[in-house]
């Protein structure tokens, strides 16, 4: 399908390849912009085209940097409200800042919520995101939220490698839900890591509940920021007799000491998205990155042409 000529693609500098990439699908260039630094640091933007009456996404991931990330995405949306634009999407493959979306102990914000309220801010008319760590972060906007989910393209890489005795273990009881979503299009069972997380980015296992022995594990979690979680689950199901284990994740965080823990872990194949752009990807073992740039694409394409992006959600 040709697209119409009032659609328009801008990005931030967070993740510029993806937004090249779905550019590609949608047979459409780039939008041009000027995103840069002051000496200072502060973020100045541009605008380098006529935007009046368009329709307008901008793919900008809140992602390392991610203060910088999210300021630029805040002064791009504005500069495009302030060219007239006809309507602007806010395209926010990983949402930054995700993790803090409830008080979990006294006198600490609820960082998710204040993000949600500073993009609103600029006046974006909607949101695009994949795999919010949290399903209720979507009532924190008051514009309507599109969130597409990884497992749609997981589950297409995954059928045609037809693993064998395959089991899906979540890495915790809160994402238990989505390893039994992904478990029943595969026709797997499921497993859950019982675990204690005595201080943040650290975690004990404590109990396998399912059956893994001389099963292939696929652990399946939202990200990976340290691998510090998702390495000693691993290592847990091995303990108990798994066959092999494979990670797959969302979004590629990456931080402190990831590439040692996810390198020193007998992991098959890790299987990341590209919702972040993964620095010194060759460095990692087994590592294979999905792009996700086709399912936004459709998702953008649905939304400009009015139609329903329903069959995405899966």
């Amino acid at each position: 399908m040709n697209m119409t000529s009032d659609l328009v693609v801008f990005s931030g500098n967070s993740n510029i390849p993806l937004a090249e990439e779905v550019c590609h699908h949608l047979e459409v260039p780039l939008g041009k912009s000027i995103v840069k630094r002051f000496s200072d640091g502060e973020v100045w933007v541009k605008i380098e085209e006529n935007v009046r009456g368009k329709d307008i996404f901008v793919i900008q991931p809140i992602s390392k940097p991610a203060n910088d990330s999210l300021m630029e995405l805040l002064l791009i949306l504005d500069a495009l409200r302030r060219a007239s634009a006809r309507r602007v999407t806010a395209v926010l493959p990983y949402y930054g800042y995700g993790r803090q979306d409830r008080k979990v102990e006294p006198r600490v914000p609820i960082s998710a919520r204040l993000v949600a309220d500073l993009i609103q801010s600029p006046g974006p008319d909607r949101i695009l995101t994949m795999d919010l760590h949290a399903d209720q972060i979507q009532g924190f906007f008051h514009i309507p939220v599109d969130h597409l989910f990884f497992s749609a393209v997981l589950y297409d890489y995954l059928k045609s490698k037809e693993i064998p005795d395959l089991v899906v273990v979540s890495p915790d009881s809160g994402g238990a839900e989505r390893a039994r979503f992904l478990g029943k299009k595969l026709n797997a069972n499921l497993a859950i890591i019982d675990k204690r997380r005595p201080r943040a980015n650290e975690s004990i296992v404590m109990n396998i509940i399912g059956d893994v022995s001389g099963k292939n594990c696929l652990v399946l979690d939202d990200m990976i920021d340290t691998g510090g979680t998702i390495c000693k689950g691993a290592q847990a199901l091995l303990a108990n007799g798994a066959k092999s284990v494979i990670c797959c994740a969302t979004h590629a965080v990456l931080s402190g000491g990831a590439m040692n823990n996810l390198n020193s872990t007998d992991f098959k194949e890790v299987v990341l998205s590209n919702t972040i752009q993964i620095e010194k990807a060759s460095d990692y073992k087994n590592l294979n990155v999905l792009s996700v740039a086709p399912i936004f694409a459709k998702a953008i394409r649905r939304i400009h042409n009015e139609e329903s992006i329903s069959s995405l959600f899966i």
